[in-house]
């Protein structure tokens, strides 16, 4: 029997993909939110497709707000950003 493939949905193009094909963003217990390219901390997740043009979709559209139940800052939209333009672009955590 072939192991099963947990799917997550883009929260900004709105497509299932495999979990390992997504980044996470959490907004973490003390109400930080940031990149988590290993999918373990703790708190409240979303996740996006490694584009910078589904991360920008994710926050105009307000669907990263509702995801995570906080609003996002500008600080935090530059943030987010440059963090996903740091990592590489086909690299599974």
């Amino acid at each position: 029997m072939p192991k099963k493939i947990p799917m997550r949905m883009c929260v900004g193009c709105r497509e299932m993909k495999p979990k390992k094909e997504l980044l996470r963003i959490v907004r973490t217990p003390d109400g930080e939110i940031l990149l988590d390219p290993t999918g373990k901390k703790s708190g409240r997740g979303a996740y996006v497709c490694r584009q910078e043009a589904c991360l920008m979709r994710a926050i105009k559209q307000r669907q990263l707000d509702r995801s995570l139940e906080a609003t996002i800052g500008p600080a935090v939209t530059e943030q987010l950003r440059e963090t996903l333009a740091a990592l590489p672009k086909e690299a599974a955590p």
